[in-house]
């Protein structure tokens, strides 16, 4: 399989913990890819531009994170991350929901900060940044669903809280809501976690 990525993605950085997670990283190549170069190639794998892209042993290329995520899933044996049926996979996929919902708003306000100065919308960037704090809220205001066996929600939580710290570093997020602070941090500490802490490429 081929993986198109950039280091700090936070959706290559949850393929990628899944990749650890579910002991497949080293059937995986991985492709560098800077998608806003003009002279990139993503768009012959994937029409939409985007990474992370996932070609896989067959040759079928699957886009975006969430379906690359639980295709992997499919591949191993042991407990799954996007569980089966019933009530289980609802709260998973909703965490996921969740976590990629805060990605997404912060990526509209990161792109938004980088438009021209006169060009710029503070009104939808502010928009974006008070979609993440209540996604916040609405974490830390149920931390028991953060509980239990690993899901891709968790994972995708904990990549979207983990590229928000790099791109928007704001310490009060933490004062605010301690018990998601909490659990962010010792989520961190799983080794598919620490591999994985999206830096600037060099």
């Amino acid at each position: 399989m081929k993986l198109r990525f950039s280091p700090t993605s936070p959706y290559v950085r949850k393929v990628t913990v899944t990749l650890i997670e579910t002991g497949l990283e080293d059937r995986v190549e991985r492709i560098p890819t800077r998608v806003w170069d003009p002279e990139t190639d993503i768009a012959t794998v994937n029409p939409l531009g985007k990474i992370p892209a996932l070609v896989t042993d067959d040759g079928e290329v699957l886009f975006d994170s969430p379906v690359i995520c639980e295709y992997l899933d499919s591949l191993h044996d042991g407990d799954k991350l996007f569980p089966a049926s019933g009530a289980p996979r609802w709260r998973a996929l909703r965490l996921l929901a969740l976590g990629d919902g805060m990605t997404d708003a912060g990526v509209l306000k990161l792109l938004e900060s980088r438009r021209p100065e006169a060009f710029q919308y503070d009104k939808w960037a502010h928009r974006q940044g008070t979609v993440i704090g209540r996604a916040m809220d609405a974490l830390e205001g149920e931390l028991e669903r953060l509980d239990g066996p690993l899901t891709i929600g968790h994972i995708a939580v904990a990549c979207s809280i983990g590229w928000l710290d790099l791109r928007f570093p704001d310490p009060d997020w933490r004062t605010d809501r301690p018990g998601l602070a909490e659990w962010f941090e010792k989520f961190s500490e799983r080794p598919s976690m620490t591999a994985t802490v999206p830096k600037e490429a060099a």
